[in-house]
């Protein structure tokens, strides 16, 4: 049952039917309180240079979403983009651009269950964007300011925002009596073990292309180093 979880939500979205109406319902309240926050801080922190990167990072992460990587044992992962694009927009605006994502997918192309909606929302947008945002605060205090460092820390919080969602998205499953969680959680984890190192690596790739160009769009760039101008962040020939 695990592995069929795993293979129907093409690694994390959880198809109609799997989950206890009950669970389902309950995941709804953090998903529309954390989607309302979000609303609200869009209010202050979203400006005219924001917008245009809002849309092209939403757009971005629903095609990027539609690709699948293989993994081991004939499964398949694709990017989640929660990690991406919290690093280019923060944490708030990036749960605002998930929701809207899974919400799209779930409702007109049939990925992921609707009965599940706000589950997947809170599992592979919410929670990974907040994890990765904060994940990439906490990091800070302890890497050096460095380019290197700074793309460690973006590859650091990309595999946790999928790992996070991966042991709720277990969690949400075992209560709803669909599988065991001593099952689940190892099936799950093992395979997006290897998910969030791909994840990384094109979120690094991806953060890289707009370092080099627009280096100034980066959200994670100036609140993680809090200098905007640092020259170890510059592009090359700066």
């Amino acid at each position: 049952m695990a592995g069929t979880i795993i293979e129907r939500g093409a690694g994390m979205h959880i198809p109609d039917g799997f989950l206890d109406g009950g669970v389902a319902a309950v995941c709804w309240v953090p998903t529309v309180a954390i989607v309302g926050l979000a609303l609200k801080k869009a209010n202050g922190t979203l400006d005219e240079r924001r917008v245009p990167l809002l849309g092209v990072t939403a757009a971005f992460v629903f095609a990027v979403q539609m690709l699948n990587f293989p993994v081991a044992g004939g499964t398949s992962g694709h990017l989640l983009g929660a990690a991406l694009a919290a690093t280019l927009l923060g944490p708030w605006l990036a749960c605002l651009v998930m929701a809207v994502v899974i919400s799209s997918q779930a409702l007109f192309f049939a990925d992921g269950g609707v009965t599940a909606l706000g589950a997947n929302v809170l599992n592979m947008g919410l929670i990974g964007a907040l994890g990765a945002g904060l994940g990439m605060l906490a990091l800070r205090r302890i890497l050096p300011r460095s380019r290197p460092a700074f793309l460690a820390i973006i590859a650091s919080g990309s595999w946790l925002a999928v790992m996070l969602g991966a042991v709720a998205t277990s969690v949400e499953l075992a209560i709803s009596g669909t599988v065991p969680f001593g099952t689940v959680l190892p099936a799950m984890l093992g395979v997006h073990a290897l998910i969030g190192v791909g994840e990384a690596i094109i979120t690094v790739a991806a953060v890289s292309a707009v370092l080099a160009s627009r280096p100034d769009l980066i959200w994670a760039r100036e609140t993680i180093y809090e200098l905007p101008d640092h020259p170890a962040l510059q592009p090359a020939g700066a």
